[in-house]
């Protein structure tokens, strides 16, 4: 039986699902390369300063996912929209890949519902890369918003 045929509650079957994601060694890892990474990182950066879509406050690019916590100026479905069109051009492009898809068409969002959750959720974001064995700390991994790279 599949995770999403049970009746597994939605933010379990998040962890279920990115901790799979984070063991991942075999299908797209394309964001792993430096190029599209960060190409993604400027791009959600673009969003937020001169598109002023979002405010920006913490994200993570993962070799084959992203995390990302905004407060949203616009509808949502806008954001996500706009940035995986740019970046999977761009992606595509440095890539050579002739793909019809680059992300999923799907996302996963949740409504942050109160200041502690808000901490939560930015500190699972920032320890993702910890957590799935490619950094020691947070601020050792090049493509996040807590990277000292990333300042």
């Amino acid at each position: 039986m599949s995770v999403c045929a049970t009746k597994i509650p939605p933010g379990r079957r998040f962890q279920i699902l990115d901790a799979a994601l984070d063991k991942a060694t075999t299908g797209p890892l394309w964001l792993k390369d430096p190029a599209v990474a960060t190409h993604i990182i400027q791009t959600l950066r673009k969003g937020e300063s001169a598109l002023q879509q979002y405010s920006l406050h913490s994200f993570v690019v993962m070799p084959n996912h992203v995390h990302l916590l905004i407060s949203p100026k616009v509808p949502v479905y806008r954001i996500m929209n706009g940035i995986k069109g740019v970046t999977s051009r761009r992606a595509k492009s440095f890539l050579a890949l002739q793909q019809k898809h680059f992300w999923q068409d799907e996302s996963f969002d949740h409504w942050v519902r109160s200041p502690e959750q808000f901490d939560t959720i930015r500190a699972y974001i920032e320890n993702n890369p910890v957590k799935a064995g490619l950094a020691a700390h947070p601020e050792d991994w090049p493509w996040s918003s807590c990277s000292a790279t990333d300042r």
